[in-house]
């Protein structure tokens, strides 16, 4: 069982268009659908859960859309953190504040604030997140506390970033059928198995997912390294030939 999923919820508007529905309403649906992620993974022993709700890239969509999804994600923020804090879950932010409108910005404080200590399983919101700019802060970062270049190791590098309260993730998660990364989490997801699907991200539900982390219990992780068990017949099959005369 992974210890950490990442999520890159794609297809809201997508979604929304297929009931015609407005697109706003897709991103609506979406953000009810992280509870309901959140309530299948946590009692499977799922201690991180990372959603990719809003990238630095985003901004760059319809102004009216961008205000949408601002509205929704305070609203939401707002009105689900109370249940979220009842169910033991920790909310944190992952990414930056300084373009968040007050109205976000308060509300996803005042529930870092009152989840701080819980201990269930972790809820990362990447709002204004994008793994380059997460990369060029931390450099600023250890510049700015005058890090000694020679001491600059991986270990060190990661409690610069936005995730150093987490492991990296297990298994990355794209519904909507792109198959790409979308400058997520790009110095975390190194070794990470990665899971594309078609489902809109408003259509995962159980099921799947709980299928999802089955063919992750079933892939077998090297990290570069070969393991004892490996075979690879093409080797053996050269070792074992007889030459011909």
């Amino acid at each position: 069982m992974p210890i950490h999923v990442a999520f890159i919820m794609d297809g809201n508007g997508r979604w929304a268009q297929k009931q015609n529905l407005p697109r706003i309403a897709g991103h609506e649906v979406g953000v009810q659908r992280i509870q309901g992620i959140l309530e299948t993974l946590a009692p499977l022993g799922v201690k991180f859960v990372t959603v990719y709700a809003f990238s630095t890239e985003n901004w760059a969509r319809p102004q009216d859309e961008v205000d949408g999804i601002m509205d929704v994600f305070s609203e939401a923020v707002a009105s689900h953190t109370e249940d979220l804090h009842r169910e033991n879950v920790r909310i944190v932010h992952v990414g930056r504040t300084e373009n968040l409108g007050t109205e976000l910005k308060n509300a996803v404080a005042d529930a870092e604030r009152l989840t701080a200590n819980n201990t269930r399983i972790t809820l990362n919101i990447a709002f204004d997140y994008g793994g380059r700019a997460e990369i060029l802060e931390a450099v600023r970062r250890i510049i700015k506390d005058g890090i000694n270049p020679d001491t600059i190791d991986e270990e060190l590098f990661s409690r610069y970033l936005f995730t150093a309260h987490c492991p990296n993730p297990d298994l990355i998660i794209r519904t909507g059928g792109e198959q790409r990364i979308s400058n997520f989490l790009l110095w975390q997801s190194a070794y990470s198995e990665m899971h594309y699907t078609s489902t809109l991200w408003p259509d995962l539900d159980a099921a799947e997912l709980v299928q999802l982390l089955e063919d992750f219990g079933s892939r077998r992780r090297r990290y570069g390294a070969l393991n004892a068990e490996d075979q690879f017949p093409e080797d053996e099959a050269s070792e074992t030939q007889t030459p011909q005369e």
